[in-house]
Formats: C-alpha cells, structure tokens, sequence
C-alpha cells in the first residue's frame, strides 16, 4: 500500500472540522461526567490508592497500597494517576484521567494513521473505535488495560508507517510506544507484538522485514525507556520477579490461580459485546477480509487487511488459550475490528452508495436495541423488575431510532452509517452518564457508603469489614484513605470501630471478635450492609 497523496491535499478547514469533531467526541465519551459515579470493583479503588500512597511517599518506583509493596502490575498507570493527583488533588474522576487522556491518545493516533493511508476513512475509523462499547468503559476505568491498550495500538500503527515507508523515525516511535506498553502491563505487550509481525512476515514469505526491524538504536530506544523501572524496582523489592513475572504473568496465563477459568470460546461473546454497537458490520467487514487476504494474492489492500487481521485475531487466540480469562485482556485488538471496519466501509462507498439490506436492518434493530438497554439500565443495576410501562417506553424509542436509521440509511447509502449510528450511541451516554450514574452509585460503589460512614461519631473511627466483597473493603480503603481489616483474616482493630457487615450477619462476625459488643448504627440498603459500633464489651461503656 503505497502512501497517498490526497490526505495533503485535503482542505485545511476540512482538517479542522474533522479533528475539531474527533476531539469533541472523545471529549463526551472519555471525559463527560468521568466522576457521576464512584470507582467500582476492587481494582479501580486499589489502583486509584496505590497510586496515592506513592505520591505521599514520593515514591514513582515501588506500588505501595496500606504501606507494603504491591507487586502485581508495572508503574505506567500509577504514574498517570500520580500526576493527575498532582494537577487536579486526589479524586475518583481524577484516578479515572490517565486512562481517559490514553484513550483519546490512540482515537487521534487512528485517525491521523487513516488520514495518510486511508484518506475518507480517518473520521469513521477514530469514531468507530471510540464509540465501541469497551473503548468507552475501559477509557472511563482506573486500570492498566486502557494504558496497554492505547500504548501497544499506537506501537502498531507506527510500525505499520515504518514497513510502508521505510523511515526509521517511525520505528523508533513504535519501539519507544512498544517500551510504554510493557510499563503498561508488562512483557505480554513485545510478546504480541513480535507474535503478530513474525506471523504477518511469514504469511507475505518476506522474512527480510524482520531484520530491517531488529535496529540496534530502535532497541536501545525501547530498553532506554523500559528497563530502568524494572532494574529499579527489582533492586529496591527482591521479590518482584517472582511476584510479577513467575505469579502474576506464567502462573495467571497457566493455571486458574486467581480464580478467573473460563472456557476456550469465553472471548467469542465478549468481542461480539465489546464492539457493539458495530457488532453486524465489523463481522461482515471481517469475513470480507478474510475472503479477501485468501483469495487475493497479497499485497497492496490486501496487505493492509492481513495485517489488521492478525492484530485482531491473535491475541484473542492466545489468550483464549489462557487458563484465566477477563474481557480486558482482548482489549488491545479491538481497535483493529475498527480500522478494518473503516476500511470496508471507504470501499463500499467508493463501489457503490447503496448499503445492503439486510445490514441496514440488522445493525439498526442492534442499535436501537441497545439504546433500549440503556434506558432500561436502572433496573438493571438496582436488580428491580421493570415495570411494563418502562420497558415499552423503552421499546417505542428503540423502535424509532432503529426505524429512522433504516430510513436513512436506505436514502442515504453506507455514507450515512456512521451518523446515525452516533445518534443512539450519544442518547445512551447522555442517559446513563445522568440517569445511570445516581444509581452506580448506590448499588455498586462506596462512595456514599463512605460519606455515611464520615457522617458518624467519631467520624474517623477506624473501619473495619466481615463477610463483604472486596470492592467494599478496597472501595472503603480509598475513600477512607485507611487500611480497612479484615475480620476473617484475623483483623480485629484494637479500639472501638465500626464494622461492615451483610445484613444479618453481625452474629457471625461476633463469634470472630469474642468479647465486643455491637451496636447498631445504620445500614446500606442498596448493597444490603448493616454498619455497627464495635467496643469491648465492658461496664458502664458508652458507644
């Protein structure tokens, strides 16, 4: 594939609408309303609180959570969250930034990769990405996904320049990316990348790429920016080779230690979910492609195709082999399906305008059916049966949004796609973000959970939990600021504290603290806690 042209010929005020409108998007996607809701899980809160306690002990080496060394995860995250924390002060939106900002990164990085190569691709191929449904959750979450992510597409991309135009800049760039992506996550990124390129070369029979890539300054480029934290960190904890390497990356990806086995075909419906709502075209643009590198001798757009294919599909195979399994782990190819998709869709306008039938029909009822979903989602998180009128109203704006865009679609040809496609996508973020959040609050975070607690007498009493799930006790970890003990792991705090609690449970809980007594204080209906005063159990005390 032979570099165009007609990207420099390109109107300057063209080029301005479009980034004006790539940026705007990312704006609303990553960005609106990144703290309606507080952190969620029990990574988002134990990341977001690594990265502050590092940042009050003016360490950027060790990950540190409760004062001991958290060795599981490399440092690019906590990085990004410690200097937002330095710009904004420490907050749930502001632990959310660094993933929000990568992910506008590799949006832009996507269509300015489409602008040159792709000229009347690059706007479908930035939003496409952006607006697929694990691109937004992932670029709205304090995690190292999006950071691997967003630093290994970028490596890709300018890989993919480098093999086209043979300018050596651009090789440095994809090994300097390549380097922040194993800070990222660690060394599964180089491994996917090498795993990638050597299939992709052995495919074209051109083995001589490989060693044009293997430049001595592109390496010393990528140890430069990678091997410092890894040599610090390890001098600094000796046990951090064996806790990140052998236990969090050999032991995770061959054995079901961290209790997340799923099996072989697990990363069929999670891709099929994370590329929604572009689910019905991205599986037609993806069997035409195959078709396509098959039958077609390869090179030119072929090539291109084979190449996007194997940053897609590879590592859901690899990690499909993998005895753990989580959807965040197949992140890293979705931005492929979106480029591919891109490019299908510049050919069909370029053939022809008209857009099939059937692909009309199906990706409107898709969409629409999901802005459904999305009106329908307090009932969802709140587990409430929805009412009858809910569901059919629900289902009347479904219908007509999925109506309007057949409509269109079929007066319009494939041009119009992309437009309609944003509008359901735009509606539905707008409602969860203000509809959705109030109730993500309340059901699956402990932001409010924590401010009741703040409420009490004595307000920084220490806090303490039994019988709950982790995200409460790492939730309450982060918005307390406070290591929370543990109960069943023997943790019994030594003074008068509060106790977090299922409901029902304080009997429990007493057997594993004889000779306290519980006074109830208040309970957390939503997530069904019961909160209690705990203290010896001695005369003439007062709670």
């Amino acid at each position: 594939m032979s570099e165009s042209k007609a990207a420099s010929k390109q109107p300057i005020s063209a080029m301005i609408v479009e980034s004006v409108t790539v940026v705007g998007f990312c704006a609303f996607l990553f960005f609106y309303g990144l703290g309606s809701f507080g952190l969620v899980g029990a990574d988002e809160p134990r990341y977001a609180q690594i990265a502050r306690e590092m940042l009050a002990r003016h360490d950027w080496v060790t990950p540190v959570l409760n004062g001991s060394a958290w060795l599981e995860k490399p440092i690019f995250y906590y990085w990004g969250a410690m200097l937002s924390y330095m710009a904004f002060g420490v907050s749930d939106w502001a632990a959310r930034m660094p993933s929000a900002v990568m992910a506008s990164g590799l949006v832009l990085a996507v269509y300015l990769f489409l602008r040159r190569f792709r000229p009347g691709s690059q706007v479908d191929g930035a939003l496409i990405v952006a607006t697929s449904v694990s691109i937004i959750g992932f670029a709205r979450a304090a995690s190292t996904d999006m950071p691997l992510a967003s630093m290994f597409g970028i490596s890709l991309l300018a890989w993919y320049v480098w093999l086209e135009t043979d300018q050596k800049r651009w090789l440095a760039t994809a090994y300097i990316f390549l380097a922040l992506a194993t800070l990222a996550k660690g060394p599964v990124a180089p491994f996917l990348a090498l795993l990638i390129v050597v299939v992709f070369c052995a495919l074209l029979r051109d083995f001589k790429v490989l060693g044009r890539m293997l430049w001595a300054p592109g390496l010393a480029l990528y140890f430069a920016v990678m091997l410092p934290w890894y040599v610090l960190v390890q001098v600094r904890n000796p046990q951090f080779l064996r806790v990140f390497l052998l236990e969090h990356n050999l032991a995770r990806f061959g054995t079901n230690m961290f209790q997340h086995q799923q099996p072989w075909w697990y990363f069929i419906p999670v891709l099929l979910i994370s590329v929604l709502p572009w689910t019905i075209v991205v599986l037609i643009a993806l069997f035409r492609s195959v078709r396509r590198v098959v039958q077609v001798r390869l090179g030119g757009a072929a090539t291109f195709e084979l190449f996007l294919l194997l940053w897609g599909v590879l590592p859901i195979v690899f990690f499909s082999i993998s005895e753990s399994k989580l959807p965040g782990y197949i992140l890293p190819a979705i931005p492929a399906f979106g480029i591919l998709l891109a490019d299908y869709l510049l050919q069909k306008r370029e053939q022809s305008r008209r857009a099939p039938v059937v692909l009309v029909i199906l990706h409107s009822l898709l969409s629409g059916t999901m802005l459904s979903g999305a009106l329908l989602v307090w009932f969802w998180i709140s587990r409430v049966k929805p009412i009858s009128g809910a569901i059919v109203a629900a289902g009347i704006v479904g219908a007509a949004i999925a109506l309007v865009m057949i409509v269109v679609m079929m007066l319009r040809g494939v041009a119009a796609l992309r437009l309609m496609t944003l509008v359901p996508v735009v509606l539905g973020m707008a409602f969860l973000i203000k509809m959705g959040a109030p109730v993500m609050d309340l059901h699956l975070s402990t932001r409010l959970l924590a401010a009741e607690i703040h409420s009490m007498e004595p307000a920084r009493a220490p806090v303490a939990v039994y019988g709950v799930k982790r995200e409460i006790q790492y939730g309450l970890n982060f918005y307390r600021n406070e290591q929370i003990l543990n109960y069943q792991n023997g943790e019994i705090p030594q003074l008068p504290h509060i106790l977090v609690v299922p409901q029902g449970k304080i009997d429990e809980a007493q057997k594993m603290a004889p000779g306290w007594s519980a006074l109830k204080l208040g309970e957390d209906v939503p997530q069904k806690l019961d909160l209690y005063w705990m203290q010896k159990a001695e005369p003439g005390s007062q709670p």
